[in-house]
């Protein structure tokens, strides 16, 4: 039997992706899924997916940047599941630009996407995942650790979702959660694609680390016996940049 089955896993950015690959091995774990999108079509072809191998999923199609979306959320999950064990933040934005060039437009929009629903849904939710003694997974970046050039806003971003992390595992560990943050590298997503046409660079996806790689750490993170807590992974690509 799995050590996830019948566990409730609540997953954004779910449609696509890191987050669809984390949906679909947990699916084989056969955990339930909540899975949470802006499109509620692309998020059903994930549940379609989903079902052949799990029956308990549900999707829910809440933008996450309305604070009373992220409330109705939480009415569901209490009205569909009373709970939920596990949290899984994939949702996010990014954009390119200098310091000199990018406009504050731009930081504002992927600080609301990248920090400020993160770390509000974990506060809606936590009472929750506190009561099953749960955990919470971070999908942040590799510029979260060392951010570069015209990267300035995201990684200010996703410096500051590693923080959140840190600061939320030292609170809730003497409450039975542990808190994950992974560090991918560049990976083979529709993000990454357009990631590479702004840098005017072909997209070889074969040349990136794939979904289901990082799917497989979470998953093996999530799997370890409650020994052993698993804080912060950075996962690259073998193939190097030529």
């Amino acid at each position: 039997m799995s050590k996830l089955r019948d566990q409730i896993a609540v997953v954004t950015g779910a449609s696509g992706g890191i987050g669809k690959a984390i949906a679909l091995g947990l699916a084989a774990q056969e955990a339930a899924l909540c899975l949470v999108g802006r499109n509620l079509k692309t998020l059903e072809i994930v549940a379609e997916s989903a079902r052949a191998i799990a029956s308990d999923i549900k999707s829910y199609q809440v933008n996450l940047t309305k604070d009373d979306n992220i409330q109705k959320l939480k009415t569901y999950l209490q009205r569909d599941f009373g709970y939920a064990d596990i949290l899984i933040h994939c949702a996010g934005v990014f954009s390119m630009g200098s310091l000199e060039c990018a406009s504050i437009e731009d930081l504002d929009w992927q600080y609301k996407t990248n920090v400020r629903v993160p770390y509000l849904l974990t506060q809606t939710l936590l009472p929750m995942i506190k009561s099953r003694r749960g955990q919470i997974v971070f999908i942040n970046s590799s510029v979260g650790l060392s951010a570069r050039a015209n990267a300035g806003q995201y990684a200010a971003t996703k410096h500051a979702l590693k923080a959140i992390a840190d600061s939320l595992r030292a609170e809730v560990n003497a409450s039975g959660i542990r808190i994950l943050s992974i560090y991918p590298g560049r990976t083979a997503t529709p993000m990454q694609a357009s990631i590479c046409k702004r840098e005017g660079k072909p997209y070889n996806p074969e040349r990136f680390m794939q979904p289901e790689d990082v799917a497989e750490v979470v998953i093996n993170a999530l799997t370890l016996p409650r020994s052993a807590e698993v804080t912060d992974i950075h996962i690259r690509p073998f193939l190097k940049s030529e």
